[in-house]
C-alpha cells in the first residue's frame, strides 16, 4: 500500500455497479444485477488487497459498515439469508460483498457468481434502489 497514491476503483467494479455513497471508511457499490440484492463495501485504501493489511481499528470499522449495510438490505428485502465474503480471486482490490439471499432467487442454494445472465435495473429502478439504500445508510440521495 503506497499512502502517495490516491484511491481510485477498480474499472471492473465500476463498471459492473452502481455508487451508493461513502461511509467513514468504504465506498458502497450497489451490483448492477437485480436478482440479487447486492452491495459492495471497498475501503477507500490504495493498494489495499487483504483484510489483514488493514490496522485493527479499520478493521473494527469495516465490520461496522458491513453490518450497517447488511441491517439496511435485511429491511428492504427480508432475504432468507445474508451472504457476507471476501474473495478477491478476480478483483484484487479488498472488496466485501454483501448479498441478500433468497430460496427461490436464480442461484439458490449456490453462490452467486457466475449463474445464468446478469440482468440489468432499468434507470427507474436503479434510482428507487439507490435512494432505499442512501436512505437506510444516512447518507445524500444524490450521491
Amino acid at each position: 500500500m503506497n499512502a502517495d497514491t490516491p484511491f481510485a476503483l477498480d474499472p471492473r467494479l465500476a463498471g459492473d455497479c452502481h455508487v451508493v455513497g461513502e461511509l467513514e471508511l468504504s465506498r458502497v457499490l450497489l451490483m448492477n444485477d437485480l436478482r440479487f440484492p447486492w452491495l459492495i463495501l471497498v475501503p477507500r485504501i490504495p493498494g489495499l488487497r487483504e483484510l489483514v493489511e488493514l490496522e485493527r481499528d479499520r478493521q473494527h470499522a469495516l465490520l461496522d459498515e458491513i453490518n450497517r449495510a447488511a441491517h439496511v438490505l435485511h429491511a428492504m428485502t427480508r432475504p432468507d439469508k445474508m451472504n457476507i465474503a471476501t474473495l478477491g480471486n478476480v478483483v484484487g482490490q479488498f472488496h466485501v460483498h454483501v448479498i441478500a439471499r433468497h430460496v427461490a432467487d436464480a442461484a439458490w442454494p449456490r453462490p452467486v457468481w457466475g449463474i445464468g445472465e446478469r440482468m440489468p435495473y432499468t434507470p427507474e429502478e436503479s434510482r428507487r434502489v439507490l435512494d432505499l439504500l442512501r436512505t437506510g445508510l444516512a447518507l445524500p440521495r444524490s450521491a
